[in-house]
């Protein structure tokens, strides 16, 4: 077996003190360039590793991670998310870590920027958060950075040197999978891409699954698809759509780049009378009742539960261990149907 060395043992094979030795390895107090040059000559030949869980435990220190998530109330997709949270303060619990949940609504800028600055307030030592609105989340990264926050985000990125870490999926990827799958369904014809109930201008999620879709078909040598753009918002999406479809009886396929494709699906079951090609996200009840009344054809699985837990870990293990917080960890992407989509659901 490796022999296992002590501050002792490393202290008589540099020659010095164990008082110096300790400084070194704890990186605290000074030591002459000398010693410091000794003791690392010694480190490097028995390849030392610190105990990094026992200097933790020892120090006492209880690291506060917030997460700042939409309230599954309001938007069901958010809901495993949780069970992801929970699951890694259940593998971590013997060690120092507090960590707190905070709920803002998805569909208001006004509570996503009053919980940033209600965690701003409890000044933890690291935050993970969705960011869904671009220009507010980068005002609140900017503000944990001069606080000096290490911040991970996760579901959808967003470009800032003061995002630690990112947990989710190619987005763009993501979109020309979705293209991929209605080009195998269709061969030809008119496709709507329909955004429900965001801006578009400050989702950046949205844009990247659209301009995925978008670059799979302009790259196709024969085009003979036209793509479309559709923006709805609640109250009022049902009607809108009515009023599209009716102006575009030619429509063949559609792709939503929500969670909210049940909306469309309740729509196109009760008013069209042809088949109608539909490519959505998640495996929120609603969307997985309609993809077994064969309404919607397939759901690509973003697998929350998944990036709430692996957004969580990364930051643990990065105080616990000191392991590097990888700038971005994707996740596979999954097309799930009606013959599939019972293995998803736990």
């Amino acid at each position: 077996m490796d022999k296992k060395y002590t501050i002792k043992d490393i202290a008589q094979m540099a020659g010095v003190s164990k008082g110096t030795v300790d400084r070194v390895l704890h990186k605290r107090g000074k030591v002459s360039e000398e010693a410091l040059k000794k003791i690392n000559e010694v480190l490097d030949v028995i390849n030392y590793e610190p105990n990094l869980i026992a200097r933790n435990l020892k120090n006492n220190k209880v690291y506060r991670i917030c997460i700042l998530l939409p309230d599954p109330e309001l938007d069901p997709y958010w809901q495993p998310c949780i069970k992801g949270i929970e699951d890694a303060v259940q593998e971590f619990r013997a060690y120092n870590f507090a960590i707190e949940t905070l709920f803002f609504n998805p569909e208001s800028k006004k509570s996503f920027l009053k919980v940033n600055e209600k965690v701003l307030e409890i000044a933890p030592d690291a935050v993970l958060l969705p960011p869904l609105f671009h220009k507010e989340t980068i005002e609140a990264v900017n503000k944990y950075e001069e606080k000096n926050i290490i911040v991970n985000t996760f579901n959808n990125q967003v470009q800032s040197d003061s995002v630690k870490g990112f947990v989710g999926q190619d987005l763009i990827k993501s979109g020309r999978v979705a293209a991929k799958l209605l080009d195998l369904l269709l061969k030809k014809g008119q496709i709507v891409v329909i955004h429900i109930d965001e801006s578009i201008k400050n989702a950046i999620h949205m844009q990247e699954k659209e301009r995925g879709f978008r670059e799979y078909f302009d790259e196709k040598e024969n085009q003979d698809y036209t793509v479309t753009t559709l923006k709805l918002k609640s109250p009022n999406v049902e009607i809108s759509l009515v009023n599209f479809l009716t102006e575009n009886p030619d429509l063949s396929g559609i792709f939503i780049s929500t969670s909210k494709a049940y909306q469309i699906a309740k729509v196109i079951s009760g008013t069209s009378n042809k088949k109608i090609a539909v490519i959505g996200y998640d495996l929120v009840d609603n969307n997985v009742n309609y993809l077994n009344q064969g309404v919607i054809d397939f759901l690509i699985h973003q697998n929350q539960k998944r990036q709430a837990y692996l957004g969580v870990a990364s930051i643990i293990e990065y105080f616990l261990f000191d392991k590097p917080i990888q700038s971005r960890t994707f996740l596979p992407i999954d097309i799930v149907n009606s013959e599939n989509v019972s293995n998803y659901i736990e």
